[in-house]
């Protein structure tokens, strides 16, 4: 994703310095079209003419991130299979596709049982309450720095999500908002909220299962 985000950016830095008809062509194309328009450039003639290697540049840089998204969409359909697998109610889950599921599911690992609680995930994945000092607090926390920054990202980007479209979502910050809460103590709280609802929708461990069957 970084490697694709870089050659569009790339491209579109070199297209600035492009010949005027070649920028007027290309410019208005949206993302996709103008990638497929710079990789149909003809790229024959003299090395040395200012246009052919124009030409040439975004060409190349056009076929790159070509090769990189077809890239992508084969790996989100693995990890699309194998996440559901794993985890259907996860992937499921509002604001949570197989991205986020992915980094969630990493972040617990194959033996679950070994996170105890829903409060042993949250810290985990750095989502649980910091006092802002010792002694008095005045009910007040801050965010914690600590724990898994993978999972820690993904719980934010589904928190995103859901405060922009997710109604119960929505109509908690509303209600916090007005009771003077900042949205960075908002998102907090909701990443907290989100591990306790993820912890109970993953998958149980294979030595958990193993000790089932053997009990059984």
């Amino acid at each position: 994703m970084k490697a694709h985000t870089q050659a569009i950016v790339a491209l579109k830095a070199t297209l600035v310095t492009a010949p005027e008809h070649l920028r007027a062509a290309l410019e208005p194309l949206s993302d996709h079209k103008l990638m497929v328009a710079c990789a149909a450039l003809d790229t024959n003639g003299d090395p040395a003419d200012a246009e052919v290697s124009m030409r040439h540049v975004l060409a190349s840089l056009a076929g790159r991130w070509l090769d990189l998204h077809d890239e992508i969409k084969t790996h989100t359909a693995r990890l699309k299979a194998l996440t559901t697998t794993a985890a259907p109610e996860l992937v499921a889950a509002f604001g949570i596709g197989p991205d986020i599921a992915g980094e969630l599911l990493v972040a617990a690992g194959d033996n679950t049982h070994r996170i105890r609680s829903e409060a042993a995930f949250a810290k985990l994945c750095g989502a649980c309450p910091v006092p802002t000092g010792s002694g008095k607090t005045s009910g007040h926390h801050r965010l914690n720095r600590g724990g898994n920054r993978q999972a820690n990202a993904a719980l934010y980007r589904a928190v995103i999500v859901r405060m922009r479209w997710h109604a119960p979502t929505i109509a908690y910050v509303e209600r916090r908002t007005a009771e003077g809460r900042t949205k960075r103590e908002i998102i907090r709280c909701l990443k907290r909220y989100l591990a306790r609802e993820v912890y109970a929708l993953l998958p149980p461990s294979a030595e958990t299962d193993t000790t089932l069957a053997e009990v059984a």
